[in-house]
């Protein structure tokens, strides 16, 4: 590998920019996997969708390698390096000669052009290329809006449509039998790939005396992939599952709360075509030449937040390890990595990272909280062993969330160059007091060659037995397994309901199939609590859970539970205002 800029005097798009002029060709990607010309379906020389249904029938027989998911502890707004260690953790186990692949989500447009970044990885541990990597890629995401909002377009259309025409003048126009929507009970609401909060709340068909206008009422818009479309991609496990699935989803309810579902608005099957081409995995590489599958979409605190299924399958029959990356901290990535995704798979995984920072541990120890888009606090750049070892409080809660998975744990010590040898000491000697494993990795600041402890600490673990378990079994009422996560995975005392969340709770523990659906919690991110200022590992509190959604085509219940929403908001500096176009060379600059 050709030297390339220091990470510590220059950003990740130079970096990359620098790397990508000695990337493999896609085709020769393609053939250190064993993949077959037939199977790989170029976008172009540097990224690729692979067919997977080619690739499960011929090696339907071949046995899976071992299986890693990445998770973390509870971030800081500006993210701790999940995707960094992933493309760290490959990087290493290349430089030891193995056979290893990688699978990360698919960036968002709302974190791209917002504060966290597109979600590359970092330093000299990134995927590239990153700019069509970070800008829609193969059109995945592009596909679930237009997918999506298509019922949306559905459901207003028959809506107006309804209210205009009688029974028997429907039947005759449009052969449309009447469903009687209640507009007041609409499931669903537009998506859009920004993070636009003056889109959270609107009001749509304003007729201004012209019925041909659409249907008025009050809508909403939520991020692209925290859209059900995007959570089947991420569960389906061929093209009739996704039908199945799409036909599933519930937009409204009628008048006498009767679900309104896709099939009832005869849309299903359209939105599916929309999205055929999307189910196959996106190709890319690390820094160092190493395969990356990209699959599905990011936001684990509220989405399913998991590169998906059929990108596993796939790199499990290609190669000997394989690392999946699981969105945010092990309380809401991880839990739904074990919950759900293994539920819905089948796949057993044989080792969880727990990703560490200094910063983040000082931050749940006492330290000044970041804000994004600002300096970071002067503090974080002296050494504080005591920020460090109260932090470690909340890395031991998470050791333990993975544990009770059955799973054996690997801390990661995603370290910096201003991290300092006491620091760092403390953490392993209290990570390893928790029983885990625990690896300093310099892959940021070094690539694969700062990785080597990482990747040996990971097929240690990997080669032990382990024994995974899920938390709850489908049978349990809904609100049984909500109080368990909160209980067992959060921390929490228990758990409070709105009287709306309640009642939709009670709905669906009497339906016989919503009663079986997986749990989806949207919770934040920035705690183990609702409350995203209440750092390290709360006590004494309750879970508060304000509404009950039913995502019945991708196969769960989702309990929202705090003030978090379903479209975030940009900063007040978002990385858009840094991002240009060279005009001479063409080029992309400023995106990280």
């Amino acid at each position: 590998m050709p030297k390339l800029p220091d990470p510590t005097k220059n950003p990740d798009w130079k970096i990359a920019q620098a790397a990508e002029k000695y990337m493999k060709p896609i085709k020769e990607i393609a053939e250190q996997l064993g993949l077959t010309d037939e199977e790989l379906l170029p976008h172009g020389h540097y990224v690729a969708k692979v067919d997977f249904k080619k690739v499960l029938a011929r090696l339907e027989n071949k046995k899976d390698g071992k299986y890693i998911d990445v998770t973390a502890i509870t971030p800081t707004p500006l993210g701790e390096g999940k995707s960094t260690s992933t493309m760290g953790l490959v990087e290493g186990m290349g430089k030891l000669g193995m056979n290893v692949t990688a699978a990360i989500r698919q960036p968002s447009g709302g974190p791209t052009m917002n504060i966290k970044g597109s979600a590359a990885g970092g330093g000299l541990a990134q995927c590239i290329p990153l700019t069509p990597f970070s800008l829609g890629l193969t059109g995945d995401i592009n596909a679930i809006m237009n997918a999506h909002n298509l019922a949306m377009v559905a459901l207003t259309s028959r809506l107006q449509h309804e209210r205009n025409y009688n029974d028997e003048q429907l039947k005759r126009l449009s052969k449309m039998r009447r469903l009687d929507i209640d507009p007041t009970n609409i499931e669903m609401g537009w998506i859009i790939d920004f993070c636009a909060q003056a889109l959270r709340h609107i009001i749509v068909g304003l007729d201004m005396g012209n019925k041909t206008n659409g249907y008025m009422m009050h809508s909403k818009f939520g991020i692209a992939v925290s859209s059900e479309v995007m959570a089947i991609l991420a569960v389906a496990k061929d093209l009739a599952d996704m039908r199945e699935r799409m036909g599933k989803i519930v937009v409204a309810y009628d008048k006498k709360g009767t679900p309104v579902t896709t099939e009832d608005l005869e849309v299903a099957g359209a939105m599916t075509a929309w999205m055929a081409e999307a189910l196959n995995p996106n190709l890319l590489q690390t820094l160092e030449g190493q395969p990356v599958f990209v699959h599905a979409g990011p936001f684990a605190n509220i989405a399913i937040g998991q590169s998906s299924i059929l990108a596993d399958r796939v790199a499990l029959k290609l190669s000997d390890y394989h690392v999946t990356e699981s969105g945010f901290g092990a309380d809401i990535g991880f839990e739904k990595f074990w919950n759900l995704k293994c539920r819905f798979s089948g796949l057993k995984p044989h080792c969880a990272v727990v990703v560490a920072t200094i910063r983040a541990l000082k931050c749940h120890g006492g330290a000044p909280i970041p804000v994004p888009g600002k300096p970071m606090p002067p503090e974080y750049g002296k050494e504080n062993v005591g920020w460090v070892e109260d932090g470690c409080k909340n890395l031991v809660h998470h050791i333990e969330t993975v544990k009770k998975a059955g799973i054996n744990p690997v801390v990661c010590v995603n370290a910096f160059y201003t991290d300092t040898k006491n620091e760092i000491n403390a953490v392993r000697k209290l990570a390893e007091k928790a029983g885990a494993r625990v690896a300093v990795s310099r892959h940021w600041e070094l690539g694969g060659e700062g990785a080597i402890e990482f990747a040996e600490a990971v097929k240690e673990a990997c080669e032990e037995k382990n024994n995974f378990k899920l938390l709850y079994e489908l049978k349990m009422p809904l609100r049984q397994r909500i109080d368990k996560i909160a209980k067992e995975v959060y921390g929490a005392d228990g758990v409070e309901y709105s009287a709306e969340a309640a009642a939709k709770a009670a709905r669906i523990e009497k339906d016989p199939e919503l009663s079986q659906l997986g749990t989806c919690m949207v919770k934040t991110h920035l705690s183990l609590s609702d409350n995203p200022n209440m750092k390290g590992v709360p006590k004494g509190w309750k879970l508060y859970v304000r509404d009950v959604l039913t995502y019945g085509g991708a196969g769960f219940v989702v309990p929202v539970a705090g003030t978090i929403s379903l479209m975030p908001g940009s900063g007040s500096n978002p990385a858009y205002r840094r991002v240009d176009v060279d005009t001479k060379s063409g080029k992309i600059k400023g995106i990280f």
